[in-house]
């Protein structure tokens, strides 16, 4: 398995796992291929990472520049997807370690919003205060690479469709 930035050939296949992949979780709204695809256009993928196994995209992480509270310098993970052929094999291990030891060199820290289970084993984890509107508070994470708490509404790029205050 090779971890390596996107090329333009590798974009119909991200866009369609994207969307197999994330169909499959409850909280999906189908929309997810859309937000990387204005992401790209937008010129707002800090990282946009491929796992590829013999000329397969297999796997995929996205990151983009945000913000918590008042404080900018940080990158919001996600998605980031594994086909569902794939699970349980280290692959979204490897595309999250790829994207933190790169992130660690250009952001002050990581935040996403997901599951505490899965992303605690990376050291994301919630704070006192971190929030984004209508997500429960536990599913809020960072991992501040400098060690200082975030604190305030993670922010994310307006492609997301939040309606986040700018």
């Amino acid at each position: 398995m090779l971890i390596r930035d996107e090329t333009a050939r590798d974009i119909p296949a991200i866009s369609r796992l994207v969307t197999e992949a994330l169909l499959m979780l409850a909280q999906s709204t189908g929309t997810e291929a859309g937000i990387v695809e204005k992401l790209r256009a937008q010129d707002a993928l800090t990282l946009s990472l491929v796992a590829e196994d013999e000329g397969e995209v297999i796997g995929y992480l996205a990151a983009s520049p945000a913000r918590i509270g008042t404080q900018g310098g940080w990158s919001v993970i996600g998605p980031l997807v594994v086909s569902p052929s794939r699970h349980r094999r280290g692959i979204g291990t490897a595309l999250m370690a790829e994207a933190l030891r790169r992130l660690r060199t250009t952001s002050r820290g990581a935040a996403l919003v997901g599951d505490p289970a899965y992303y605690g084993r990376f050291g994301f984890r919630a704070f006192p205060g971190l929030s984004v509107t209508g997500c429960p508070p536990e599913v809020v994470q960072a991992l501040p690479f400098d060690g200082a708490e975030p604190r305030g509404e993670l922010i994310h790029h307006p492609a997301f469709g939040l309606n986040q205050q700018e």
